[in-house]
């Protein structure tokens, strides 16, 4: 299975994995009409608006799909299929199996934002081999070291800086997770189309996996 024909950039922190015959989400955000895939499974990796979006939730979601979501995310619960995790948290989806790592600041600035208490994650995906790293809001965490030699196939870090990472920082969680691709994302809604511009250039210097990908909802996508 080729990564280029299953993972899927939404926006902000948001991507889908196209799994053969069904599809899982990740913190789907401002969902357009150009993202015409639906979920079979939704993770979500905290509560805030920008990753637990429960209207675009509804809108991706099939009518018996299901979602995973740390607590906190109690509008959720109103839904058929809910389940809750945290760090540790493990399962399976069809073929795919799903662990849920930590994710949270330490950056003293930060640490408010997504304290480590809070028990909000971020996940690895396995599917038939092909194992994705979203790593949710975060800093670099020392728990990013246990990801080296996993073989991560590609791993999603915020790089917007503020609440999560800056391109610094995640270049060094780069280093430490060592996957085959890294993909920056939660940027461009903060930084502006000139600065996130500026952003990934530095990413690309400072990253040798580095890979930025165009989001499914604009004119032109996919991996370059």
């Amino acid at each position: 299975m080729q990564l280029d024909k299953m993972l899927y950039f939404i926006g902000h922190a948001g991507f889908y994995i196209r799994c053969g015959d069904y599809n899982i989400f990740i913190d789907p955000f401002k969902v357009g009409p150009n993202v015409k895939e639906k979920a079979d499974l939704v993770l979500i990796t905290h509560t805030h608006f920008d990753h637990c979006s429960k209207d675009d939730i509804k809108r991706v979601l099939k009518h018996d799909g299901e979602v995973i979501c740390p607590s906190g995310c109690g509008e959720m619960a109103e839904l058929k299929n809910f389940t809750l995790s945290e760090p540790g948290f493990k399962t399976t989806f069809k073929e795919a199996r799903i662990s849920a790592v930590p994710a949270y600041n330490i950056k003293p600035d930060r640490v408010s934002f997504h304290p480590k208490e809070n028990k909000w994650v971020g996940y690895v995906v396995d599917v038939n081999g092909v194992k994705i790293y979203h790593a949710g809001d975060t800093d670099a965490i020392e728990e990013m070291k246990r990801l080296n030699g996993m073989g991560i196939n590609a791993a999603l870090l915020p790089i917007g800086g503020t609440y999560v990472m800056d391109v610094n920082e995640a270049a060094e969680a780069a280093r430490m997770i060592n996957a085959q691709y890294t993909i920056p994302m939660h940027y461009k809604n903060l930084l502006g189309k000139e600065k996130s511009a500026e952003a990934e250039g530095r990413f690309k210097k400072k990253v040798e996996s580095a890979l930025i990908m165009k989001e499914v909802q604009e004119p032109s996508y996919g991996f370059k």
